[in-house]
């Protein structure tokens, strides 16, 4: 068993993360070799051509026990892009029972032209699995939130950091932008208290259905959806949950 340590106002606080997690995580990285090389150069290369700048975007987000660390992502945004926008958007959302939909689904003109097909597929985050290997993230976990949503939660929320943040999870696979902001931090709350071996396979093997889902969504007519349903597409959902984690 590894034991991550944090220290916060002179209080060291450990929390378990057991080998498996990490055995899991470094098999994954081995197996994906074969296709993230040969996509991440082909991103890479898009990206060079398209628009002026670094390849890779580096932001700082927060981890394990509200650690931060430096996150990488294939740039998508021209540089220079303004955020105010997303603050303000975030801000609504959390005060809200609104959709979690992401504020370039309608459009935005910071987004390089044919990125927006990457981050509706979560290409834009391959180069995380860097963060993977060095162990600021696992692949299924809560996604690492941005400081300054970070600053908006409560004692009970943060305990969505409980675990490391990863690449996919049980919000991710769950609704995602048909749910709301509370919904999404229920979700993680929920699996960073329950995680196992089993919900992790679990949430690994339904994230490529979910991730083709999105990919339609965004190539096809926006259709009406159901706002604050988790999982519709699953109506025994927590049965399923209840299987996975026993």
């Amino acid at each position: 068993m590894i034991m991550d340590v944090n220290e916060q106002n002179g209080v060291q606080d450990f929390r378990p993360f057991p080998t498996w997690k990490r055995v899991l995580d470094l098999c994954v990285i081995i197996a994906s070799i074969p296709i993230s090389v040969p996509v991440c150069a082909l991103i890479s290369l898009y990206i060079k051509i398209a628009s002026p700048g670094p390849v890779i975007f580096r932001q700082e987000r927060i981890g394990l026990n509200g650690r931060r660390f430096m996150c990488l992502k294939f740039r998508t945004m021209h540089v220079g892009a303004d955020n105010s926008d997303h603050r303000s958007y975030l801000g609504q959302l959390i005060n809200s029972q609104s959709p979690m939909i992401k504020l370039d689904a309608k459009g935005d003109s910071r987004i390089i032209p044919g990125c927006s097909i990457l981050r509706a597929i979560g290409l834009d985050e391959l180069p995380q699995l860097l963060n993977v290997l060095r162990g600021d993230m696992s692949v299924v976990g809560p996604r690492p939130c941005i400081p300054y949503e970070y600053d908006h939660f409560s004692i009970s929320q943060q305990r969505r950091c409980n675990v490391r943040p990863g690449l996919t999870g049980l919000w991710q696979v769950s609704g995602k932008n048909r749910t709301t902001f509370q919904q999404m931090i229920d979700l993680d709350i929920r699996y960073a208290a329950t995680y196992s071996l089993r919900l992790d396979l679990f949430i690994m093997l339904k994230t490529p259905f979910v991730l083709m889902d999105q990919l339609v969504g965004k190539l096809l007519p926006a259709k009406e959806l159901p706002v604050g349903v988790v999982d519709a597409k699953l109506p025994d959902f927590d049965r399923s949950f209840e299987k996975a984690t026993r």
